[in-house]
């Protein structure tokens, strides 16, 4: 099944090249949820993530032509959108320090409790603890779970080193769990 998506998004990627504004716009539809949720990870302003969007996807448009099939289309727009939400970051110094999540922190959450939490409760909460993450680290996460990336995928996307993949992999799920032990601490009877 990955394959057939390789194959569609090669066939698409080539019509785009020649101009196809058609084939662009499916292109947009088919990844535009994943791109934001990355820039979001990043810029944790959803305003500001729109806008890099927008210009990722004006920039696939542009240099479309020089998109080698080296990689799947999604790696490359996925490092796309990363880098220019890493420019934005840098453009704006003004940007909200992170909260420090104590590393002293239990990371145990009562799984039957969490997993009979009704579906859009559960993702209102996954979303509310990766917003409490570096990052780094929300990034790292999305990309491998929610993209399904290879580490060398993320790697490639992201620009880390393997190591540096590995440990805010590590590092993430350990404070995400922090961080959804913190949401539903004393909720969490409350929610069932």
């Amino acid at each position: 099944m990955a394959a057939d998506h390789k194959d569609i998004d090669a066939v698409l990627i080539e019509k785009v090249k020649n101009g196809d504004t058609d084939a662009f716009r499916q292109l947009v539809d088919k990844y535009k949820d994943v791109s934001l949720s990355l820039a979001y990870s990043i810029l944790k302003d959803k305003a500001k993530a729109e806008d890099v969007l927008q210009e990722a996807f004006m920039k696939v448009f542009h240099k479309a032509a020089s998109f080698k099939h080296q990689s799947a289309f999604s790696s490359w727009l996925y490092r796309i959108v990363v880098n220019s939400s890493y420019n934005e970051l840098k453009r704006n110094k003004s940007h909200v320090e992170l909260e420090k999540v104590n590393s002293n922190d239990s990371v145990v959450v009562e799984k039957t409790a969490f997993q009979n939490l009704k579906v859009e409760e559960q993702k209102r909460y996954v979303v509310l603890a990766l917003n409490k993450l570096k990052p780094d680290e929300a990034l790292v996460l999305r990309l491998f779970y929610l993209c399904e990336l290879s580490l060398k995928e993320v790697e490639d996307i992201t620009g880390f080193s393997t190591s540096k993949v590995k440990v805010d992999l590590h590092r993430g799920r350990k404070n995400m769990g922090i961080a959804l032990k913190n949401l539903l601490g004393k909720q969490i009877n409350d929610l069932l």
